[in-house]
């Protein structure tokens, strides 16, 4: 339970909030870079800021402020140019860095007319990685962007998935610190929709969470599973501040205000050996749905199956009015190291996790409970053999609404149909 106060602190995210101020310090996942492979901007609102992220000809990316200095038109009808982007009002052009670089009449009737240097426009760093555009909107310098050694894997298939939830960042978050909702959110209920009211999943009979310094391991151990299985010794990984890491994907919930928030995802799956060297040429991205058609919330997916957790807390959820219990020893955790770090960084640190060093930010490892899977790779049949893979070619699990586009690209990656069956190519003999 948190007062009220303390909850206020914890979930407002605008500019001269404490919270907005400790998240900008770190670089965001904001988008997927094949969202431009058609338009040339569009308007994104983050941590309370309404923005344009734009990709000029040069390719270059900028994210600067939705209103034009002149008249304060809106930008994310502008159109972009070599350099930068120029508002369809009156023609003004400002690069990346914000900075007015044209005025045509101005420039016209009085060359030498000071005023373009007055004019420059609130603008954000940005930087493209494995798919992902990432923005940092904090006091510079800024830290170093992490490459996260999922980002270094090769000969797999990935894509970018996006959402927009209406709730308050943090109950999405803190999700990630949460391993006993997995037995009832996810597989319990999908015994239920199944039509089955039996037997339910394994239960869980004891979870563990650890600091580490990019963020918390949360570990468990359920009903039948090995004293030394790897969720108990390795964990998931709570990715401090707004992210979750499970190995074959990264989910981050990035601030779009205090009662909305954007989700990230960036999933990788492996080839079959078979299929091995795979080179990706290009990373597909596209939004998933979480209504229904007649407005109820989506249910047939695992995040969807989150989003429904997340939202029904409301907008921002009440924290005055909640009952912890033993489960949630690592949601405390977290909330009194926000609180701390929040003190910290007001004393003059960094916070938690930002890297300094370039050296450092080239390769960042984290746990994972399956790495020998990742990097040996397996084979066609050893895919179709493992009681979570084989279900990974036969549909995608996480967000509703796949794409055919996507779902073709995947296919034709890992080596089978549409339905996730082995093409002819891929049928093997077995060897005598």
């Amino acid at each position: 339970m948190l007062s009220e106060e303390k909850n206020r602190l914890l979930t407002q995210v605008g500019p001269g909030t404490s919270m907005g101020d400790y998240l900008r310090r770190y670089w965001m996942p904001i988008a997927g870079i094949a969202e431009f492979d058609e338009v040339e901007a569009k308007p994104i609102r983050l941590m309370g800021e309404d923005l344009v992220l734009y990709k000029d000809l040069s390719g270059t990316f900028g994210l600067v402020d939705k209103h034009c200095s002149h008249r304060r038109a809106d930008l994310s009808y502008g159109f972009v140019e070599e350099k930068g982007i120029r508002c369809n009002y009156h023609g003004w052009l400002f690069d990346e860095n914000g900075q007015c670089i044209g005025q045509p009449y101005e420039d016209t009737a009085n060359p030498k007319n000071p005023l373009k240097a007055k004019c420059s426009i609130k603008a954000y760093p940005v930087k493209p990685l494995s798919g992902l555009l990432w923005a940092y909107m904090g006091p510079l310098p800024a830290p170093e962007l992490p490459v996260y050694e999922a980002f270094t894997w090769i000969n797999g298939f990935v894509e970018v998935v996006t959402s927009d939830i209406p709730c308050n960042w943090l109950q999405c978050q803190e999700n990630s610190i949460d391993p006993v909702h997995f037995e009832w959110m996810h597989d319990n209920w999908s015994i239920r929709q199944k039509g089955k009211l039996s037997p339910y999943a394994p239960k869980h009979l004891k979870v563990a969470f650890d600091e580490f310094d990019d963020g918390f391991v949360y570990k468990r151990v359920r009903e039948g599973q090995a004293p030394d299985s790897a969720m108990w010794s390795v964990g998931r990984v709570f990715l401090w501040p707004l992210g979750f890491y499970l190995g074959e994907h990264f989910e981050w919930r990035i601030p779009v205000d205090d009662e909305n928030t954007r989700s990230v995802t960036w999933f990788y799956c492996r080839v079959p050996k078979e299929k091995e060297p795979y080179r990706q040429q290009h990373i597909p991205h596209w939004e998933a749905p979480i209504y229904k058609p007649d407005g109820r919330w989506i249910e047939s997916h695992i995040i969807n199956q989150d989003i429904i957790a997340w939202v029904g807390q409301g907008k921002i959820a009440d924290r005055t009015k909640e009952a912890l219990g033993a489960s949630d020893r690592g949601i405390s955790m977290i909330r009194n190291r926000f609180f701390e770090e929040l003190e910290s960084v007001a004393q003059g640190n960094d916070p938690k996790g930002t890297i300094r060093d370039p050296e450092q930010a080239k390769f960042v490892k984290l746990p994972i409970a399956e790495r020998k899977a990742f990097l040996d790779g397996k084979s066609l049949a050893e895919y179709y053999s493992h009681p979570y893979y084989h279900k990974r070619l036969r549909d995608f699990p996480w967000n509703a609404g796949q794409p055919e586009r996507v779902r073709k690209a995947f296919c034709e990656a890992m080596g089978v149909d549409m339905k996730g069956d082995p093409l002819p190519d891929m049928i093997r003999e077995p060897a005598e």
